[in-house]
């Protein structure tokens, strides 16, 4: 069986890993058992994140709603659950921008579901 050298794709995968470890501290830019470990461990990360990131956003949507709605004297469950009856079907990511950034038309929501 003939002898296989593997120099060129043996640097080519290490210099790959080593360019996703660019910006990482100590050790972990430049020792390759180092930079594999971080690398995994900094993907199972952003995996992990990237559902933690919905969770995170679905109460912030919360919060917002909740400190515009208090100062017509509504609680934000009082408020989800007037438009529930009121069959207005705005979901709360567009509840929470309107909050934020367009008062006027949020404050008319709030009127119609206090009615």
């Amino acid at each position: 069986m003939p002898r296989v050298k593997r120099g060129t794709s043996h640097t080519k995968k290490r210099k790959k890993l080593l360019a996703k470890t660019k910006g990482y501290k100590w050790g972990r830019k430049k020792l390759i058992k180092r930079a594999k470990e971080a690398v995994v461990k900094a993907g199972v990360h952003a995996y992990v994140d990237r559902r933690k990131k919905k969770r995170v956003n679905r109460g912030l949507w919360h919060i917002k709603i909740s400190a515009f709605v208090k100062e017509y004297d509504l609680s934000y469950s009082r408020f989800m659950a007037l438009l529930k009856k009121k069959d207005i079907l705005i979901d709360k990511k567009v509840l929470a921008d309107l909050a934020e950034n367009n008062q006027e038309v949020m404050k008319k929501i709030v009127e119609t579901v206090k009615t």
